[in-house]
């Protein structure tokens, strides 16, 4: 094992519980149970399994139904409705060899997410939105058609919408605005500047922050946090990714999520069990569950 692959150590255990707003369970080594026994060690207590596609939404609902302390969100990610529509560059996906299918298949890939949308243990419709870093222009119009079914999705069933947003700024404002964006939103590893903090502000939406708001190079996603009201932030791993420094490159886990929220304390001028108690308020709020009691 490469020191890349050790993970990181525990880090000192929060006073204030609070939940991993977005993690991928099914991407890490290990079992769903040791993952959670390791976070609750360190004040973690609950996590929300975030799915991508029509397989790990399924298992993200499975895994929800299965472990009290995990809800699941449930969506195609940005660059799977293109490769749906256009069939898979590579010629397989996580669910196995794919052929081009055009509009039908994301028709009916949606039908599924609908479906588990429903679920009670499912408290979010993401990660959906729009990813311009990855997808090229020609996959624009998919990614597109895909964001404003799920947030159609979302507001029928009354769940939070998870937004994944890269180098689309401006566009998924603009969707969301056209659309009329469900009562929650939940901008899923900011990556907006300070500016757009105050718009989300400005409409009620919930920004979550992760491991990249440590990186040396991160001066405006802190910029951005330190503009974000307390009342709307919240924390994530995006776990297997993004591991906070000192541990940037080695496997991230819902664990380390003190470590992030320590540098949150710190850019917000507050104390750690104030932002701790606020977070896990935010993200049960954001959710739809009742937040455990921190005594």
């Amino acid at each position: 094992m490469s020191p890349n692959d050790t993970p990181p150590p525990l880090p000192e255990p929060l006073r204030v519980p609070v939940a991993d707003s977005h993690t991928h369970l099914d991407m890490q080594a290990g079992t769903v149970e040791a993952a959670l026994a390791k976070a609750a060690s360190v004040g973690v207590t609950t996590v929300v399994q975030v799915g991508c596609d029509v397989a790990g939404s399924h298992w993200a609902a499975q895994t929800a139904a299965a472990w009290e302390n995990v809800w699941a969100a449930v969506a195609l990610h940005p660059n799977e409705a293109p490769r749906i529509v256009h069939g898979d560059p590579a010629g397989t996906s996580r669910q196995g060899p794919r052929e081009p299918g055009g509009e039908a298949a994301l028709d009916a890939a949606l039908a599924e997410i609908d479906a588990l949308a429903a679920l009670p243990h499912v408290r979010a419709v993401g990660e959906t939105g729009l990813d311009f870093f990855r997808t090229g222009p020609d996959g624009v119009a998919a990614q597109e058609l895909s964001f404003r079914r799920h947030i159609d999705i979302a507001k029928r069933h009354g769940k939070a919408l998870v937004i994944h947003d890269r180098e689309a700024h401006d566009d998924v404002l603009r969707v969301l605005a056209e659309e009329g964006a469900p009562d929650a939103v939940v901008f899923h590893c900011y990556s907006g500047d300070a500016a757009m903090a105050r718009i989300c502000a400005d409409r009620g939406y919930y920004m979550s922050f992760a491991g990249n708001v440590t990186f040396k190079n991160a001066q405006p996603l802190r910029d951005a946090l330190a503009a974000a009201p307390p009342e709307l932030v919240l924390v994530e791993t995006d776990a297997p990714f993004l591991t906070p420094a000192p541990y940037r490159g080695r496997p991230n886990a819902p664990y380390l999520i003190p470590v992030t929220l320590r540098a949150m304390a710190e850019v917000k001028g507050m104390g750690e069990d104030a932002l701790a108690a606020a977070v896990a308020e935010n993200t049960a709020r954001a959710f739809g569950y009742e937040a455990a009691d921190p005594a």
